[in-house]
Order: C-alpha cells, then structure tokens, then sequence
C-alpha cells in the first residue's frame, strides 16, 4: 500500500500537518463554490422578466448579504489554508534540513569518500527546497482537488447525471496522459540532476582553485569545463522542460475538450426538453470554475515525480549506517593501544591495499609519543583511528583499555583535541572560533586561553579585536596565527589526550616558536600525539614509534634509536644535512 508518509520522508508531526493541509485545502475549495452558487441564483432571478415574472429585490439583497457572508467564509478559509499549508510545510522543510545536518554529522568519514561536498550540499538545500515546494503547492491541492471533485461530482450527478459525465469525462483522460508519460519525465529528470550536480562541481572546483588557475594560466582550459558544464545543465534543462511541456500541454487541451463537451451535450438536452435553462447555466459556470485548478496541478505534476528523485537521494544519506556507541562511558585513563590493527580507505580492497597492517603498538598516558615516518607510511591515518574518524578493518584500539568503536565518536571526541596543520575557522567572529573548543566557557575563559596560545596581542591589532569578523576560513589571517587560534581552542576544550598532527611543518621560525610556547601549555600533563617531519622537534619525546609502510619498523627514545642505527637514524642523519643546504 502505497504510504505518503514514508514516500515524502515526513516526521509523525510532519504528517499530520499534512493530513490537516488537505483538509484546509478541501474547505477552501469548497467555500469557492459558493459565490458560484449564489451567482446562479442572481442569474435565475435576474431571467425572471423573461418568463412573464417580476424580481424579487427581497431575494436580490438577501443574495448580496449571502455573498458578503461568503467572501468572509472565503477569507477565513483562505487564511487557515495558508497557515496549515504554506507555514508548516516551511517548518518541516527546516526540521530535515537540520535532520540531514546531524545526519552528516555522525556519519563516518568513509561515507563521505563516496560523496562530494557538492551532492551533499544538494541533498540540505535543492532536495529539501524541492520538498518543501511539494508539501506547500502540489500535495495538499492535488488530493484536496481530488476530493472537491468527488463531492461536486456527486452533487452534479444528482442533478443530471448527462451532465456530470460531460463535465468530467475529459478529467481522467488527461490524467492518464501525465501519468503515462511519468517514465519518461524520470529519466529527463534524472539526467537534468545530474547535470545540475556536474556543473555544481565544476564552479565549486573553479573557485577553490582560482588562485592556482590565475597563478599558472589555466583559466582558458579550466574555464572551458566549467562553461562545458555549465552548457549542459543548460540543455538538459531545456530538453526536460520541453519534454514535460508536451505532455502538460497536450493533457490541458485534453481537459479543455470537457468545456465544448459540456456545451454540447447541454445544448442537445437543452433543445429536447430534458434540462431546464437555469440547471444548464450551473454546469456552465461550474466546468469553467473546476477545470482552472486541475489544470494547474496537471503543471505540477511533473515536479512531484522530479520530486522523487530527490527523495531517492535524501533516503540514501538518511538511511546510510552511522556511528554509534557507549555515551555514557566514563574514562579515566589515557593510554592508547593498538593490537593487531589493520586498515583501508578503500573498504571493497582492505585485504590488498591496507594502510595500516597489523600495527601493535602502545602510548603511555602522561606522556609524549612522536610518530614518525616517511610520507604516506600511514602516521595521519593512526591519529584518525585513535579518533574515531574510521572504523579499523581488523584489530582494536584501545583508549584507557575500552575498544573505541564501543563509544559514541562524540562522547570519544569529548577526551580529545586535535591541532591539525590546515586549521579551519568559520566565517564568525575571533571570540566565536575560539569558543568552539568549549561552548560553555565564559569569557574570561576565552581570553585566557588566547592570552595562553599567544593569540591576544594580534587579537587587539585587529579591527573589532576579539569581535572581528575573520572572514572564510580565516582569510584575513596568516597561517601562524590560524594555527594559533587552533591551539587556543584545544586549551580552552582542556581535553586529557592531545592529537598534533604536523601542528608547526609550514611556518616561518618566529610563528614556529611562538607555537611552540603555546603548544608547550596545550600538552602540559596530558597524552599527547605528536605527527612530525621535523624530526629535531621531537627528539625530547618521552617515546618515539618509527612507522614504515603502514607498520612498525621501532620504538624506543631519541638516544636509543640513534644507537640502533635504523630507519630513525638515517631519517634523522639525512635531515641534519639538509640544515646546511643554500642557495
């Protein structure tokens, strides 16, 4: 049985505003049928001079009073279809674009391999506009409309059934002629969304990469995609547009057919005797009156299968598996083990193209371990599994000795703080990307955290000071004081494992040793996770793992690897030379 509830994605109060959108809609339609009524009693009386009778102007200001009592019924029932059709339909719009946001936001990060930040952006803004549009101007009026039309259609037939049948015979006709076209309009649509995704990427992937597109000339090649893309959409639309038109178009003239069937039919009878002059004038004026309507839904019909589509792909994400686990676990110790573990980007080969292979190794609470190696041996990839940012392949790891795939990955994050080389700020005030670390701090809190991470004298050169707007992704930062901002963060989260993934690899020697103070107060008495190239940055840690193509090739403190004359020491030896490398 076909069910609207799953079929539009609607929560239980979605609906039931609905449910009640319909009956809104149906009231409407019907109180418009009143004026049409009484405009046929006007005209019944009106005829009477005709018949040898007088006007009855008792009955014509009752008639006027009736219509001034009809427009207000009109109006009211106008105004509650607005607010149970328009409004709500607006509010569950917003209900499952939040739903889709919270949705992404505990999805694994495997998910969005498979997906780019452009269909994503869709399913949150098109797909839910698209849903929106279908809840406010398709749903409510076409299945109200159908039932508006039964009951007249009732009414009429009471009358004269001759006449009910002229007038909605050409109905169902026209109907078959959209639904028949239905697969058709699908595969249109499902080729112009592509194409709109495609063009999509493109300008997203243009923007992003101006800088390097002017920088090197590319702008004529670059620019040629895009506008190819760009081209496409174009065509596609106007290929699905016409298409839809044909079929829209040919339904209407169909459905127009009813009005000189009408006619026609209430001519004969007329001219036989079988129908009376004023019964005649009500089909007429009512054919006129419920076609307009139908032809408009018949318009919008094509969005509602254009609509499917979307919802194709917003049950695809809604109902993609997410992560979940223990929120309520308490931990209270901060050593890190892996036993055993294994791991793939690519889930369909992660027995042949494993990053991480059966890695065992371990990081001492209240202390600072430095993962080494060299590039692609799979350093950032452990720092994500110890996050939770993936779900390993084979093995555990193991935070205070509970399985991290056991936790709620926001309860798990809760214990951490990452400081990553790209550093990502948001489009807000200083004070604000500062206080993501901890929304609850106060603003004491804050400053002492930036005055902590060296923020604060840079802060107060700053237009607004703290209040300054930074622009996208901090653009009107430099990158040493990005990065400081991201440590001031981690101190104001204050969380007992710190993650520092290549915190200083870019930075020119002054940002490098200002981070440095501020890191140095960031890792005071916690667990700490050191990523580095910069091997002479971490020759003091309390441990140091060498990794090697996804596994472990030694362990052991700066002295002792030295000695052992490995894959440390040549790293470590090649470095210092290139110290005395000029130009």
């Amino acid at each position: 049985m076909f069910n609207l509830k799953e079929a539009l994605m609607l929560t239980a109060k979605g609906y039931s505003d609905l449910k009640k959108a319909i009956a809104a809609c149906t009231l409407t339609n019907l109180s418009l049928m009143l004026p049409f009524l009484i405009t046929i009693q006007l005209f019944a009386e009106l005829l009477k001079p005709l018949m040898g009778q007088e006007i009855s102007w008792n009955k014509m200001w009752a008639f006027l009073g009736f219509g001034v009592v009809a427009a207000v019924l009109v109006f009211l029932a106008s105004k509650n279809d607005y607010k149970k059709t328009y409004v709500t339909s607006y509010m569950e719009a917003e209900h499952t674009r939040v739903s889709v946001a919270e949705r992404i936001r505990k999805l694994p990060m495997s998910f969005f391999n498979s997906k780019d930040l452009t269909e994503l952006t869709t399913n949150i803004m098109a797909d839910c506009t698209t849903t929106e549009h279908v809840l406010s101007h398709i749903i409510p009026q076409l299945i109200s409309n159908g039932i508006s039309i039964t009951l007249v259609c009732a009414m009429m037939a009471a009358f004269d059934w001759r006449m009910a049948i002229a007038v909605f015979c050409s109905v169902p006709v026209a109907l078959l002629v959209i639904l028949g076209s239905k697969s058709f309009q699908r595969r249109l649509s499902e080729k112009h969304v592509e194409s709109k995704l495609r063009a999509s990427g493109q300008v997203q992937e243009y923007l992003e990469g101006i800088k390097v597109i002017k920088a090197c000339g590319l702008d004529g090649s670059k620019f040629a995609k895009l506008d190819e893309a760009l081209r496409l959409m174009k065509k596609m639309a106007m290929k699905m547009e016409f298409g839809t038109g044909i079929f829209v178009t040919g339904a209407q003239m169909l459905l127009q057919a009813g009005i000189g069937l009408t006619v026609f039919v209430g001519a004969h009878l007329l001219t036989k005797g079988s129908i009376e002059l004023i019964p005649l004038l009500m089909f007429l004026v009512i054919v006129v009156r419920i076609y307009g309507p139908i032809m408009v839904e018949f318009t919008l019909l094509p969005e509602l299968f254009y609509h499917r589509i979307s919802t194709k792909r917003m049950r695809t994400l809604m109902t993609a598996p997410i992560m979940e686990g223990n929120a309520e676990a308490k931990l209270t110790q901060w050593n890190i083990e892996f036993e055993g573990v294994s791991f793939s980007y690519d889930t369909k080969n992660a027995g042949t193209d494993s990053v991480i292979k059966d890695l065992t190794v371990s990081f001492p609470s209240d202390a600072i371990t430095a993962l080494v190696g060299p590039s692609g041996c799979g350093k950032s990839t452990v720092s994500r599994l110890i996050a939770r940012f993936w779900d390993v392949n084979k093995g555990r790891v193991k935070v205070g000795g509970v399985d991290v795939k056991t936790l709620d990955p926001e309860h798990l994050m809760s214990y951490m703080s990452f400081v990553f080389q790209d550093v990502v700020l948001f489009n807000d005030t200083v004070y604000n990307n500062i206080k993501i670390g901890n929304m609850n701090a106060s603003e004491e809190e804050v400053i002492a955290a930036a005055k902590a991470a060296c923020c604060d004298d840079f802060i107060k050169e700053l237009p607004s000071g703290y209040q300054t707007m930074l622009g996208e992704n901090g653009s009107t930062l430099s990158g040493g004081e990005r990065q400081r901002i991201s440590i001031a963060r981690a101190l104001l989260k204050n969380a007992p494992i710190v993650l520092l993934d290549e915190a200083t690899a870019s930075l020119d020697p002054e940002n490098e040793a200002l981070i440095q103070q501020a890191i140095s107060r960031l890792i005071e008495g916690k667990t700490v996770i050191v990523i580095a190239h910069r091997l002479r940055t971490i020759a003091g840690a309390d441990k140091i793992v060498v990794l090697e193509d996804g596994k472990l090739a030694e362990e052991g403190t700066h002295d002792a690897l030295m000695e052992k004359k490995g894959l440390y020491e040549r790293l470590y030896t090649i470095q210092q030379e290139s110290l005395g490398w000029s130009v």
